[in-house]
């Protein structure tokens, strides 16, 4: 079962979209009420976690780490914060739009790739890096499969991007739950 988490309107075969009002990543009592004993082989949310508080990041994380099967995978896209683009990142900044549906939901946290990896591995994943801006806004790419998970707004597939400049950066990375466990 491949879940795509606050789908919005998207959908990709072989993946089941979802949205807060079917899912709620930040309630385990959703969470277990949408999976009860089945695990899901992947998740993907593409700027998604924004709207999160760094707290609420981690808790949806853990969420999705307990409901997640051993050696599944998170793909996870969000805003890069080191994008040296002013009006980009006012766009895209703490108060930034949420969905049209829930305005209240504005972007809460601005992540780096160093902040946003850390959120994950504090749920227990260990984090693969895809894409990103280092601190001085250089853009760093490494392969991913779209079939593994697509994210509209990554360089490849934002028509705002091209090999000369990026538009639009997201930090891509895919958050990998070990096949066994290690005891907290």
């Amino acid at each position: 079962m491949k879940v795509i988490i606050g789908a919005g309107d998207t959908e990709y075969p072989g993946w089941i979209a979802t949205n807060c009002d079917v899912l709620d990543v930040l309630s385990r009592d959703s969470m277990h009420a949408y999976f009860s004993d089945k695990k899901a082989t992947a998740f993907l949310a593409e700027h998604v976690w924004e709207h999160f508080t760094e707290d609420e990041g981690v808790r949806a994380a853990l969420h999705c780490y307990e409901y997640l099967q051993a050696g599944g995978y998170m793909r996870v896209a969000v805003p890069d914060g080191n994008l040296q683009d002013a009006s980009f990142l006012k766009f895209v900044g703490i108060g930034g739009p949420g969905p049209k549906d829930h305005p209240a939901a504005t972007h809460k946290i601005l992540y780096t790739y160093k902040k946003l990896i850390s959120v994950f591995e504090r749920a227990g994943f260990s984090v693969n890096l895809l894409e990103h801006c280092d601190e001085d806004g250089n853009f760093h790419f490494s392969y991913w499969n779209p079939n593994d998970g697509m994210i509209g707004r990554s360089l490849c597939f934002d028509s705002r991007n091209s090999y000369e400049k990026i538009g639009m950066a997201s930090i891509i990375i895919d958050a990998h739950k070990p096949l066994t466990i290690k005891a907290r």
